[in-house]
This record gives C-alpha cells, structure tokens and sequence, in this order.
C-alpha cells in the first residue's frame, strides 16, 4: 500500500510540474477563451445579409468592427493577438476546435443567403440526391504547413449508381492582414475503369464555392481531393496572416434518371489534358527526324486582297 502511495504522489507532483513547465499566455494577448468568443462572433457577423451587394466588403468590415467593439478590443490589440496565435499554430487549432463545437451544423445561425447550402443542408445519405460527406462540416486553413492543406479520400458503397453526378459546395471566409488570398480546392472521382474525373477552382471570399463533377456511365470506385492554401513555404508567415474559415461543407451525390445509354462515357481529365498538350506542340513545332536540319515554321500566306489593293496603277 505505500508503494502504490508514492507513485501516487510521484505521478500527480510530475503532472503539476508539467503544467507548470509549459508556456503561458502573455498578459497583453487575447486570452484563449476571449478569443474563441471573437472568432465565433466574427462567424456569425460574415453570415449576416448585405444590403448592398456592391458594397459587401465595406458592411463586412463594418460588421467585424462590431464584433471587436462587442468585446471591447481594439483592431490593434486583435491583429497582434493573431499574429502571436498563427505564429504557435497548434494553439490557434485547439481554439478553433471549440469554435467548431459552438458553431454545429449551423454556422450561418444569422440569416444565411438563400442558396445551395441552404437547399441542401436537410439532405441525408438517402434518396435520389443525398449528401455523402464523411467529413467535419467546418475546416480552418492557414498558410502555415501542415496546416495549409486537408485532404479528403472516402470510398463508394452500395448507395451509388452508374450515372451519379457530383457537387461539393461549402462557404469560404478569408480573415487576413493583406489582400493576399490564395486557395483552390480539387475534387476527383475515379470509376470502376479505373478513369478519373476531376475539376478545380478557386475559392473566393465570402461566396459559395461549388465543384461539379458531370453523370458518367460507369460506376464510382472513390471521391478524393484537397483544399489548400497557397503554395509556397512561408520564411516569416507573421508577415503574412490569413486564415480560411470553410463553413457547411457537402458533398451532395444526384441519381440520374437517364437511360445510361444517354449518359457519356467517363473521360480521363490527365489522359485528356495530355493529349490536348501534345496536339496543340505538334501544331507549334514542326516534328524532324534525327540528323536533320531543323524545319522553319512555315510562314502565313500574304493577304492577297491587299497586295492587289496596295499595287501601283499605271496610266
């Protein structure tokens, strides 16, 4: 009994000493709490209706000037906060991990825009269109590695047909020091035939980002992709703060009703992006055999109507 005793008082005098050892918050930084408070806020305010369509950018920060009034902090006292959290990334998640807690399902609770977000959040994995996302519903993104970058794989089952169609839609929200924004996000379906189809877009600040992959005949083996911020290493990222908030993620599956003969046929987009490449190098460069001297390229024929037009007469 008083061996267990002393490991017992050993484990828990080892405990209080680690949680002495690791670093705390300064005092002139957003606390934690108060900060996951801010970014919720500030989802729920980017959620909120715009008047005026053309001046979305100016109620957007009006909004976000509310948020920080609200919790009685500067921009200042915000912006540096941020830069100490996106510099200790680890932490940065941990604090959008609750946001996401708090948010739900239901991150735009204050009047969303009608849309396709709108139309299928009540969607589940039954029925003739059906939301198939085995994933969170909400994702933050920043230009910091690993942190740049979510990738996505998940298999078909039983519940998809030859002929499904394919939208992955979600709302991106850019929260940055700079005008630099830069992500894309890739979605690739392969067939039984071992093709695959893909798309890629960009996302834009407060919008709904849609990728569409068209009915193919074939049935579907897996959905895949990525979205990622940026594509370069960051050598001071404190000088370039941007977070990507991705909100309502769905991946929404449609049975087609067509006969599959109507349906075409997958094509492969790397096949079909190569053969495109080679076609248009052999219209540029004239192809010649080894040892021979290089072909010129042929030069257009002259406007004949011209030359007819600019010739002297004679009287």
């Amino acid at each position: 009994m008083k061996w267990c005793g002393r490991h017992l008082i050993t484990a828990v005098v080892g405990l209080l000493l680690l949680s002495a050892c690791k670093p705390s918050i300064p005092e002139e930084v957003i606390q934690p709490d108060d900060m996951e408070d801010i970014l919720y806020d500030y989802h729920v305010s980017q959620g909120m209706p715009v008047e005026n369509p053309a001046r979305t950018d100016y109620y957007r920060n009006l909004y976000f000037e509310s948020v920080l009034k609200k919790h009685g902090v500067t921009k200042a006292e915000f912006d540096s906060s941020l830069v100490y959290y996106y510099t200790r990334a680890d932490r940065l998640i941990d604090i959008y991990k609750q946001v996401q807690k708090r948010l739900g399902d239901e991150a735009l609770v204050m009047g969303a825009s009608a849309g396709e977000v709108e139309r299928y959040s009540s969607l589940t994995q039954n029925g003739d269109t059906a939301d198939v996302w085995e994933g969170g519903r909400s994702l933050m993104l920043m230009y910091q590695r690993p942190y740049h970058l979510y990738q996505f794989r998940q298999k078909a089952d039983t519940t998809y047909h030859p002929g499904d169609s394919f939208l992955m839609t979600f709302e991106g929200k850019y929260l940055s020091q700079s005008s630099n924004k830069q992500a894309m996000v890739y979605l690739a379906v392969t067939y039984d035939n071992d093709s695959t189809v893909a798309q890629n877009v960009i996302v834009s600040s407060y919008s709904n980002t849609n990728v569409r992959i068209g009915a193919c005949r074939e049935r579907v083996k897996d959905i895949r992709g990525y979205i990622m911020m940026g594509q370069r290493m960051e050598t001071n990222p404190s000088k370039d703060v941007c977070l990507l908030f991705l909100n309502q993620i769905r991946l929404i599956r449609f049975h087609s009703k067509e006969p599959l003969n109507r349906i075409p046929a997958p094509v492969d987009s790397a096949k079909a992006q190569k053969a495109d490449t080679l076609r248009r190098d052999s219209v540029r460069r004239p192809v010649r055999r080894l040892g021979e001297r290089p072909v010129p390229m042929a030069k257009p024929e002259p406007d004949r109507s011209k030359l007819q037009l600019n010739k002297p007469i004679n009287r």
